[in-house]
């Protein structure tokens, strides 16, 4: 057994989930909190609030690509990934401080844009680390089950960090007479966490022979710089999407099914005000949806080394839309009933979480033998940048409902009345609309073509006639490959 082929540790499969108090903290709070910050604290109305949110995310998606192809460079030069990943978990501290530190008495247009800019770079930052942290499990481990067992292991530190920080942000806030202050306390507190669960991560990223990887690449093994020329920019990560069908199947579900915990994310607090007629109640409605998520991660991981992925991801689907299709009740009938469905959504959630990221470093392997290049930067850089578009346009579609149905902004200590329609679209924006978006995903996810034969075969030869890898392999159903990666 090669040490490539025997069981991860159990430290580097801790450290590695660790890395999720970062990424489960920065996916969790500002969507949770920051169009709130923007419409109830500052004056901000709720299309600015959406375009500021958004915008900062749409830089997101446009840096995605290039930092990934950097990570690649870096990686055939050095020999790591390690640095960009440090860089973000040092910087992200500081910028969402700054995002939630508007100076008192400054105006909605003014509050707009100081929170814009900070939470530009804080996403900046984010990406920095998430980028590489995402295609480091196709290089930590080449097995099937093994890369089950670390992602399932990070979900179950990102459904704890999801109520760490979705529970306990808001008591914070809510610990502080002054909103303001409340939100920076927050703020500080939780960026500390996430840097420290980022930088615990970043020592999971090893240290390869960078000159064997170039040789291996064909590159000239004695200049580092060939990787500034081998690596394309973004080219590398759009190509990855050309010439991968199951990659733009899977980036596809991912991204529907972002857009829907997005949109419900961005909700919780609406829901709690103006459905539940509590804000506390934002606390209790992440308790439900996460305590069951992180009970169950790990029986995700037993049926997908039963069944395959593929299927455990599908049923995973299915009960998160069944769920969230029974909450369209709250329209007529609100009330505590709601968190038995939450909790069955959060179940469900944790498969929907942890299956397809483990199906991402399948994704990538395959690639990396079909084409004969190692490109899981691009491929991660591709991937978080539909994430984030994902869940930035699922805060962007809350705040086009809450216009569209009459919601009213309000600033500091200022009461408001809201319509029934208001109300009634907060209400669907949780419940009907998510149950569709994830239902349209099951549907796309019918085209995944990998299973587990096509990847156990890059580990056990006697699976079937692994071809030597060359850039001109034919892809995952035998299409040709042009010069350039696509498939004719």
């Amino acid at each position: 057994m090669t040490a490539a082929e025997r069981p991860l540790s159990r430290g580097v499969v801790a450290r590695y989930a660790i890395g999720s108090l970062g990424t489960g903290g920065f996916a969790t709070l500002p969507g949770l909190v920051l169009v709130y910050y923007l419409t109830d604290t500052l004056g901000v109305s709720a299309l600015i609030a959406g375009l500021v949110v958004t915008a900062a995310k749409v830089w997101d998606v446009v840096i995605d690509p290039w930092i990934g192809s950097r990570s690649d460079r870096a990686l055939l030069r050095s020999g790591s990934r390690r640095a960009g990943m440090l860089v973000g978990a040092l910087a992200l501290p500081v910028g969402f401080a700054l995002t939630f530190a508007v100076p008192p008495g400054v105006g909605p247009a003014a509050s707009g844009a100081w929170v814009f800019i900070a939470f530009l770079a804080t996403a900046t930052a984010f990406s920095l680390f998430q980028v590489p942290y995402i295609a480091l499990p196709a290089e930590l481990t080449p097995d099937y089950d093994e890369r089950t067992r670390l992602l399932t292991w990070r979900v179950v530190v990102l459904t704890l960090a999801i109520l760490l920080f979705g529970a306990g942000g808001p008591e914070i806030r809510r610990a502080f007479d002054d909103e303001a202050t409340g939100y920076l306390v927050m703020a500080i507190v939780a960026g500390v966490v996430i840097g420290v669960g980022m930088l615990i991560a970043a020592g999971t990223a090893r240290r390869s022979d960078a000159a064997g990887l170039r040789r291996a690449e064909g590159l000239p093994a004695g200049d580092p710089h060939a990787a500034e020329r081998s690596v394309d920019g973004y080219r590398e990560g759009f190509r990855a999407l050309r010439r991968s069908l199951p990659f733009r199947v899977l980036l596809a579900v991912f991204v529907l099914q972002g857009l829907a915990t997005g949109l419900m994310l961005a909700g919780a607090q609406f829901v709690a005000t103006w459905v539940l007629e509590s804000e506390a109640a934002v606390t209790l409605l992440f308790v439900a949806l996460i305590a069951p998520a992180l009970l169950v991660a790990p029986a995700w991981g037993v049926l997908a080394r039963r069944i395959g992925k593929e299927r455990a991801f599908r049923i995973a689907s299915l009960v998160f839309a069944a769920a969230t299709l029974a909450m369209v009740l709250i329209v007529w009938l609100p009330g505590p009933w709601v968190y038995l469905p939450v909790a069955v959504a959060g179940a469900a959630y944790a498969g929907m979480q942890s299956l397809p990221m483990a199906m991402l470093p399948d994704v990538i392997s395959h690639d990396a033998r079909m084409t004969g290049r190692e490109r899981a930067g691009s491929f991660g850089g591709v991937w978080t940048a539909g994430e984030t578009a994902g869940m930035a346009l699922g805060a962007t579609l809350l705040t086009l409902m809450l216009a569209a149905t009459g919601y009213l902004e309000s600033t500091g200590a200022e009461t408001v009345e809201q319509s029934p329609v208001a109300i009634a679209g907060i209400a669907l924006s949780f419940s009907l609309v998510p149950a569709l978006l994830v239902a349209a995903s099951v549907v796309v996810l019918r085209g995944y073509p990998l299973r587990r034969g096509d990847v156990d075969v890059e580990t056990n030869p006697d699976a079937g006639p692994a071809e030597p890898a060359r850039p001109n392999t034919p892809g995952a159903h035998g299409a040709p490959s042009t010069t350039d990666g696509s498939t004719r």
